[in-house]
């Protein structure tokens, strides 16, 4: 079931339909990619050539997260979540991005390939709503740390993406809604290619350049703002 379209006057008159954003957080919101942080510090065995493997797409998401998440122990489950929260900081212009959807009655979404017990303490500050932050989960029971997948991919994808994007993005028609990406890395490549427009950064500029889709590079969230307050349109 696709959802209404409920976005405010404002931005319709600035937009072709009502926008909807959906955002990375690791490397987006955040200035660091968190997950390749928690791994350069505690360097277990075999990490490296998992991460490779994620970066060629040579190995899915989902799998590799998993994978590495699987070489730590469960004991320092708070360990890094307070090396993540100390460490991660807040891409500037964030909370400016998130009044401009307020004021526009824009809705926002957190679409993170990032796990649970880091995002939302994060995010906490910003008052986004839980059920707008879509991200993988956590399991400590055991001796190793096990990911969990609550928003896997539908039926209709194949890619294995652990937090399925697509499926999210799907939810709100391409008839209804301009839907607009916002990402940096290989999670983002597979939703970039359903959005109307894309803000991109780092590898994820590179794969909009090679598909030759809709993008604006950017490095704060004040060159977003601007670029919504001119409608958007990659110029």
């Amino acid at each position: 079931m696709s959802v209404s379209a409920q976005s405010g006057a404002q931005s319709e008159t600035l937009f072709p339909r009502p926008p909807v954003l959906f955002c990375d957080f690791d490397g987006t919101i955040t200035l660091s990619d968190n997950i390749v942080a928690i791994m350069q510090k505690y360097k277990p065995k075999g990490v490296e050539a998992i991460i490779d493997e994620i970066v060629s797409e040579t190995k899915s998401i989902r799998q590799g997260v998993g994978e590495m998440f699987a070489l730590l122990p469960s004991s320092l489950k708070e360990e890094i979540r307070s090396f993540v929260i100390e460490t991660a900081g807040i891409r500037p212009g964030f909370a400016e991005l998130l009044a401009w959807c307020k004021e526009h009655d824009v809705p926002f979404y957190v679409t993170s390939g990032g796990i649970d017990f880091f995002v939302y303490p994060l995010l906490e500050p910003f008052g986004i709503p839980a059920d707008h932050i879509y991200c993988n989960g956590s399991d400590f029971e055991g001796e190793r740390i096990r990911i969990t997948w609550p928003h896997a991919c539908d039926e209709k994808c194949d890619n294995d993406c652990g937090m399925c994007k697509v499926s999210v993005i799907r939810r709100f028609t391409r008839d209804d809604y301009y839907r607009i990406l916002i990402g940096d890395s290989v999670t983002d490549f597979a939703g970039a290619k359903l959005a109307d427009l894309v803000f991109s950064r780092s590898h994820l500029t590179n794969k909009c350049r090679e598909l030759g889709l809709p993008h604006i590079p950017f490095e704060t969230f004040h060159d977003i703002v601007r670029h919504l307050d001119q409608g958007g349109m990659a110029r």
